[in-house]
């Protein structure tokens, strides 16, 4: 699944150098993994979820969309989620200020 989601977001950006960070999750650091020739991926330090830019767009769903709540199936679960991130890709400024980050500004 890693390799398919790494060969689609090269492909919805082939005229660009992509940077990912990634945690070290297993599946981040496969050696079946295959890197697109546009993307290169940039590994955060163990154990700094904080420095994450995702793990924050995470948490913005999990308090707005998750908290106390209790649903009746998984495909209720997966409509929530996919409404959550629907009205943050409608609001590039939320998204915006929950992940850029000092660090990851780069002047050219």
């Amino acid at each position: 699944m890693m390799n398919l989601f790494l060969r689609h977001v090269a492909g919805e950006f082939p005229n660009f150098f992509i940077l990912m960070l990634m945690d070290r999750a297993g599946w981040h650091r496969s050696t079946a993994l295959r890197i697109p020739e546009n993307l290169r991926i940039i590994p955060l330090p163990p154990y700094c979820s904080e420095l994450n830019p995702a793990e924050h767009i995470w948490e913005e769903v999990r308090e707005n969309r998750f908290h106390n709540r209790a649903f009746d199936s998984l495909d209720e679960v997966e409509d929530e989620l996919c409404a959550g991130l629907v009205t943050l890709a409608d609001n590039p400024d939320r998204v915006r200020s929950l992940t850029s980050f000092p660090y990851l500004n780069i002047t050219l």
